[in-house]
């Protein structure tokens, strides 16, 4: 089981509470994990990524066991504290403004 937890915004619209687990096929990567995240709860599709590109939304950071890996590729697997369900995966919505 993969750990995540998520941010307020994405909580709210899921209805979940801060952390949630999920089951992901095949290797741990942040692709399957969205896809995982996005099966399970279809309301936050295109919250994290974009609908049509699939690229992550420029706002959203990952975070694995305390580093970012937003900008890390899509398919390259997670470490194996995220992957092993011991540490979670962060998902945060940056904060912008001017």
């Amino acid at each position: 089981m993969i750990r995540v937890i998520l941010p307020p915004h994405l909580r709210t619209l899921a209805q979940v509470g801060r952390e949630v687990t999920l089951e992901v096929e095949g290797p741990v990567t942040q692709r399957s994990v969205v896809d995982a995240i996005e099966a399970a709860y279809p309301m936050l599709r295109g919250t994290i990524r974009d609908h049509v590109t699939q690229q992550r939304r420029p706002l959203m950071r990952f975070f694995a066991c305390g580093k970012d890996v937003s900008h890390q590729a899509p398919d390259e697997p997670l470490p194996a504290e995220i992957a092993g369900g011991s540490e979670p995966l962060w998902i945060l919505g940056a904060i912008a403004g001017g």
